[in-house]
C-alpha cells in the first residue's frame, strides 16, 4: 500500500539484520562507530570503489556495496515486536519503527537523528524517481562537508547539486556544482554530531532546508538517480566522524616531499611556440631570485596539433626532446607533472583506433558518444572496459613514463556525459554511463597511478574531479578559481570544507587561475595564505596578462622570498605532519574549532598541522589581524619567537603586504 509499508523480519544474525515490505528489503549492519542501512529491490547493486577499510585497494571492477569485509563488527541485543525494533549500539539509543521503518537515535541530550515523520523513504515511488531520503533537522544545526562546495563553512539552509563541472573561473562564494563527488556530510545539532555517506556515483541534490513542506516537520533530504541506497551513519565529535570517514574510504596516500616545495605551473609557457625554452626559463629564473622549487605542473599546450589538444601528443616544435628535457629538470633537482585529459578529440590521431575497439563512452548501438570538449568534439575514454583500462596505462607508460615522467597530472575529468542513452561497459555489465559519471574520474588516476608505479614507487599524482575513495590513489586541488579578494576568502571557507570532508592534501591555484592579474596586495595576501597549505602552487591563465608567477612584481621581490624561504623551513614539518595524518586518518590543514569547540566555526584562523595556528588577512585594506588564540596547555609564541602568551587570549597582530604572514606556533612545538 502506498504510504504505508509495514516491515517484517527476513533475515538476521549477530551483525545484520535483512526486513521486508512489499519487495522492498531493509538491512541494517551494526560496525563499529558507524551503522549502516541498505534499501533495495534486488541484491545485484552497483558495487562501490569508495569503501576500503582494510585499506589494501580494490579491484578495478569494486566492492560489493553489501559487504562488510575490513569492518570491525558489532552484536548488540536487539528487542523487537509488531511495531518496533530497538537496541543500543555506539552508545545511542536506536528505535526503529516497522511501519515506514523510521530511525530514530537518541544520546542522552536528545534526539540526534531522526527520519522525517510520516515517509521517509522512496519505497514505492510515492515521492518520485530514484533514491529520496528526509530526515529530521534543527532550524540551527551546523553542516559541514560535501567536498568543495562554495559558500561559508556552515551549509545550513542551502541546497546544492551532486554533481560534477569543469567550473573555470567559478565563484567560491555561490557557484555549484564544482569539481568533487562527495554525498558526504557531517550534522552538528543540540544532542551531538553525526556524518552520514552515501554511497552513490549519480547525480541528485541535497536540500538543508531551503524546501519546506506544511505536511512535515522541517527535515534535510537527499535524492540521486540511482534507485538502490546504501548510506552510513558515523557517531562521535566532529574530528572522529572525519577521521572515521576518511579510515573506512581507504585511508591516504603518501605524498613525497618534494611535493611540497613551490611548484610552478601556468598555460602560457606550454602555450608558448617556444616551449621547450620558457620551461627551461623557468628553472633559471627561480635560481636567479633565489626560489627553490620542487617542480613545474606541464600543461596541455605540450600536445597541440593547432590549436586543438591531443592528449599523448607531444609537439616536437615545440619541446624537440621530451626526455632530454625531463632529464635536464632532473638534473636540476626538479619534477615535471605533465597534464593528461580522458577525452580524444575526433580528429585524434588515435581516434579511429579506439573507437574500434568499442573503448569509447557509446550508445546502445556501439557507436562513440561525442561532446564538446576543448575547442572540438571528443569522445571519453571508458576506463570500466578493462581493455581501455589497459590502453590508458600503455598510453602513460610509453609517451610519457618512459621520456622521464612518472608523477601525472589529471586534468579535465568531470565526463559532462549526463545523455540518458550514453552506456558504459561497466565491467561486462553494461551501465548508463551518467549513473557512475564521477567513478571515471577515480579509474582514470587509478590507471595513471599503476603506469607510474612500474619505475615509481610513490608517484605523485594528482587528480581535479575526485569522490570519496580517491585520497588512496591521488591527491587534488579545488580547480580553476577566480582572482578576487573575496574570492580569496571563499576559497579559504572552500579549503576548509574540504578539510571536514576528509580530504588532506590539497589547495587552491594560488592567486587565482582565471580573471584579471592579481593586483600587488591581492597577490601578497594569497602568497602569505598560501605558504601554509599542503599544495603551494601558483597556477594561472590570464588572457593578455603575465601569469602570475613569483616574479610577477619585481619591486615585491624581497617580501616574496622572505614567504618562499619561510616555505622551504616549514617543509620538514609539513612532511612530518602529513606522516600523521596518514597514520590517523586526518587532515592537514583543519578549522580550529575541530581542536577547540568553543572556537568561532567561521574564522578566517585555521590550524596548519597540530602545532601552527595561521592568522590570514583577506580583507583588502585591512593591515592588521584580530586573534582569539585558542585553548592550550602550553601557550604560543607569535611567528615561534614572540613572548609566550596564553591560550584564549585576544592578540592584535600588524601585518601589512610587506611583512611575514601571521601565524603562532604552540609552545609545545618549540621544544
Amino acid at each position: 500500500m502506498k504510504f504505508r509499508h509495514q516491515f517484517r523480519l527476513q533475515e538476521a544474525n549477530d551483525h545484520s539484520r535483512v526486513y521486508r515490505s512489499d519487495g522492498v528489503f531493509m538491512r541494517i549492519d551494526f560496525i563499529e562507530n558507524m551503522f549502516r542501512v541498505s534499501l533495495y529491490r534486488r541484491k545485484d547493486l552497483l558495487p562501490t570503489f569508495s569503501i576500503d577499510p582494510s585499506h589494501k585497494g580494490l579491484k578495478n571492477e569494486g566492492r560489493d556495496k553489501l559487504s562488510l569485509d575490513g569492518f570491525k563488527l558489532f552484536s548488540p541485543e536487539v528487542y523487537e515486536d509488531e511495531e518496533a525494533v530497538c537496541f543500543r549500539h555506539c552508545d545511542h539509543d536506536f528505535r526503529i519503527e516497522l511501519l515506514n521503518f523510521r530511525i530514530s537515535i537518541s544520546s542522552e541530550k536528545g534526539i540526534l537523528y531522526q527520519d522525517r515523520n510520516g515517509l521517509a523513504y522512496n519505497f514505492g515511488g510515492e515521492l518520485g524517481e530514484g533514491s529520496i531520503h528526509y530526515t529530521r533537522r534543527e532550524e540551527d544545526q551546523y553542516i559541514y562537508g560535501l567536498g568543495d562546495k562554495a559558500g561559508k563553512v556552515n551549509k545550513n539552509h542551502q541546497r546544492y547539486r551532486l554533481d560534477t563541472n569543469d567550473a573555470m573561473g567559478f565563484k567560491a562564494e555561490y557557484s555549484d556544482p564544482l569539481y568533487k563527488y562527495l554525498p558526504f556530510y557531517i550534522c552538528e545539532n543540540k544532542a551531538g554530531s553525526y556524518g552520514i555517506y552515501y554511497d552513490t556515483y549519480s547525480e541528485g541534490e541535497v536540500d538543508f532546508g531551503m524546501e519546506h513542506d506544511n505536511y512535515y516537520e522541517p527535515f534535510n533530504s537527499i535524492r540521486y538517480e540511482e534507485d538502490d541506497m546504501v548510506f552510513y551513519i558515523i557517531f562521535g565529535n566532529v574530528k572522529e566522524i572525519v577521521s572515521r570517514f576518511i579510515d573506512m574510504s581507504g585511508g591516504i596516500r603518501e605524498v613525497p616531499e618534494w611535493a611540497f616545495r613551490y611548484c610552478g605551473s601556468t598555460m602560457e609557457y606550454t602555450d608558448a611556440q617556444d616551449a621547450d625554452h620558457r620551461l627551461r626559463s623557468f628553472i633559471d629564473d627561480c635560481e636567479t631570485y633565489g626560489i627553490k622549487a620542487g617542480g613545474f605542473y606541464l600543461s596541455s599546450g605540450y600536445t597541440q596539433i593547432d590549436d586543438k589538444r591531443y592528449v599523448f601528443h607531444w609537439n616536437k616544435d615545440k619541446i624537440p626532446d621530451p626526455k632530454e628535457l625531463s632529464d635536464h629538470f632532473l638534473s636540476r633537482g626538479l619534477k615535471i607533472i605533465p597534464n593528461v585529459k580522458p577525452a580524444f578529440l575526433d580528429d585524434h590521431p588515435l581516434y579511429d583506433h579506439i573507437a574500434s575497439k568499442g573503448w569509447f563512452l557509446h550508445y546502445q548501438d556501439g557507436t562513440p558518444a561525442k561532446f564538446p570538449f576543448w575547442g572540438g568534439n571528443a569522445s571519453y575514454l571508458d576506463f570500466t572496459n578493462p581493455e581501455a583500462y589497459d590502453f590508458w596505462k600503455n598510453c602513460v607508460r610509453e609517451t610519457l613514463v618512459e621520456k622521464g615522467y612518472d608523477n601525472i597530472w589529471n586534468d579535465n575529468n568531470e565526463y559532462d556525459a549526463h545523455d540518458r542513452e550514453v552506456y558504459a561497459h561497466g565491467f561486462t555489465k553494461e551501465i548508463p554511463a551518467r549513473l557512475i559519471r564521477p567513478l571515471f574520474s577515480y579509474l582514470m588516476a587509478k590507471a595513471s597511478a599503476e603506469a607510474c608505479q612500474e619505475v615509481n614507487p610513490n608517484p605523485f599524482n594528482v587528480t581535479r574531479c575526485a569522490i570519496a575513495g580517491s585520497q588512496r590513489i591521488a591527491t587534488t586541488w579545488t580547480g580553476d578559481n577566480y582572482t578576487d579578494f573575496r574570492d580569496l576568502r571563499y576559497n579559504h571557507y572552500q579549503a576548509m570544507t574540504m578539510s571536514l570532508s576528509g580530504f588532506c592534501f590539497f589547495g587552491p591555484d594560488i592567486g587565482g587561475f582565471s580573471g584579471p592579474r592579481p593586483e600587488r596586495k591581492l597577490f601578497m595576501r594569497w602568497l602569505q595564505y598560501g605558504v601554509f597549505l599542503p599544495r603551494f602552487v601558483l597556477h594561472s591563465w590570464k588572457e593578455n596578462e603575465a601569469s602570475t608567477m613569483p616574479w610577477l612584481y619585481p619591486d615585491l621581490m624581497d617580501e616574496v622570498k622572505a614567504v618562499f624561504d619561510l616555505r622551504e623551513k616549514l617543509i620538514p614539518y609539513l612532511s612530518d605532519e602529513m606522516k600523521r595524518c596518514i597514520g590517523n586518518n586526518e587532515p592537514l590543514i583543519t578549522p580550529v574549532f575541530l581542536r577547540d569547540s568553543d572556537y568561532d566555526k567561521e574564522s578566517d584562523c585555521f590550524m596548519c598541522g597540530e602545532k601552527i595556528l595561521v592568522c590570514p588577512v583577506f580583507d583588502e585594506g585591512a593591515e592588521e589581524v584580530n586573534v582569539r588564540l585558542p585553548k592550550s596547555d602550553t601557550g604560543f609564541r607569535l611567528r615561534g619567537e614572540g613572548e609566550l602568551i596564553q591560550g584564549e587570549s585576544d592578540v592584535k597582530v600588524a601585518c601589512t603586504i610587506r611583512d611575514l604572514p601571521v601565524w603562532f606556533t604552540e609552545e609545545s612545538y618549540n621544544r
